[in-house]
C-alpha cells in the first residue's frame, strides 16, 4: 500500500493519509488498473466479496495505530467524537481529541477535507460531497474542535472529482446561492447544455472553509474520474470501490 500523504504544515504529531485505488487484493471491477494489481477496495456496500474487503482493511490497518472508525456515511452532517463511538455510527464527519484514534471517512468522487487544531491537540474527517457542503458538514466538523471559531484549524482536501468533470444541474447550482450567494463563482455554465454547470468541488469546500474561520486550507487539484489509474470514481465507473481518508494524533510523537 502507497498511501498519498497530505503536504500541509501540520503539527509534529499529526498523521493522515490517503489510499489509492490499487494495493489490495479486490477483483474486477474493484482491481488496480495494473497487470496482476489487486484493488484496495475498503467499502463494504460496493457489492465487493466482504472477506476480501475486511482483508483489505487488515492491510490498511497494519499502517495505523488502531482500528479506524468507520462510518455509515449518508450525505449529512453529523459529527460524532471517534472516541466514543460503539456500532457504525450514521455520520459523514468524526473527530477525535485522544491519542491514536483514527478519523476516517471513504470516498470515490466526494471531496474527502482533513482538519487539525494549530495546537494538535484535535483532529477531524469529514465527507463532503455537494449535499453534505450544502447541510453544513464541514462547518460542524471545525465547531467540534475549534476553541477560536476556526482560525485555529488548517485543512487539508483529498482526492475529488475535479471541475472539469462535476457536471451538476441548476438545482444544485441553486442549493448552494441559496446558502450563500458567494458559492456562485465556483459554477461555470455549461453553453451547450441548458441548465447544466460545471462545479468546482474543491473551491465550494475552500470558501466554506474560509467563511467559517479557517485560512489555512491545502490540498485540492486531484481528479477522481480522469485519474482512472490511481483513484476510484462513482460517476466514472457506476460499480467501483472507495478509497479511505484518515488522521489521528500520534500518541508516541513521531510523525510520517
Amino acid at each position: 500500500m502507497n498511501p498519498i500523504i497530505p503536504d500541509w504544515p501540520a503539527p509534529f504529531r499529526i498523521r493522515a493519509f490517503s489510499t489509492m485505488r490499487s494495493g489490495g487484493l479486490s477483483t474486477a471491477p474493484y482491481h488496480g488498473l495494473e497487470k496482476g494489481d489487486g484493488g484496495l477496495n475498503l467499502g463494504l456496500h460496493v457489492g465487493d466479496d466482504a472477506r476480501i474487503v475486511h482483508e483489505n482493511r487488515a492491510l490498511l490497518r497494519r499502517f495505523l495505530p488502531s482500528e479506524p472508525v468507520w462510518l455509515n456515511q449518508v450525505h449529512g452532517n453529523r459529527v460524532v467524537d471517534a472516541s466514543r463511538v460503539g456500532d457504525v455510527p450514521d455520520a459523514d464527519a468524526s473527530f477525535a481529541c485522544l491519542p491514536d484514534v483514527v478519523c476516517v471517512i471513504m470516498t470515490a468522487d466526494c471531496l474527502p477535507v482533513l482538519l487539525c487544531r494549530h495546537d494538535g491537540k484535535a483532529v477531524a474527517a469529514a465527507h463532503a460531497g455537494w449535499r453534505g457542503l450544502v447541510a453544513g458538514v464541514l462547518e460542524n466538523a471545525v465547531s467540534a474542535i475549534s476553541e477560536k471559531n476556526g482560525a485555529d484549524i488548517m485543512a487539508w482536501m483529498g482526492p475529488a472529482i475535479g471541475p472539469d468533470a462535476f457536471e451538476v444541474g441548476e438545482d444544485v447550482r441553486e442549493a448552494f446561492v441559496q446558502k450563500d450567494g458567494r458559492l456562485s463563482v465556483a459554477f461555470e455554465k455549461r453553453e451547450e447544455k441548458d441548465g447544466k454547470y460545471l462545479a468546482d468541488i474543491y473551491a465550494l469546500a475552500r470558501l466554506t472553509l474560509h467563511q467559517a474561520g479557517v485560512m489555512q486550507v491545502y490540498g485540492g487539484g486531484f481528479c477522481t474520474v480522469s485519474d482512472a489509474a490511481r483513484f476510484y470514481s462513482y460517476r466514472r465507473d457506476g460499480v467501483t470501490g472507495r478509497m479511505a481518508t484518515g488522521i489521528w494524533i500520534d500518541k508516541s510523537g513521531g510523525k510520517q
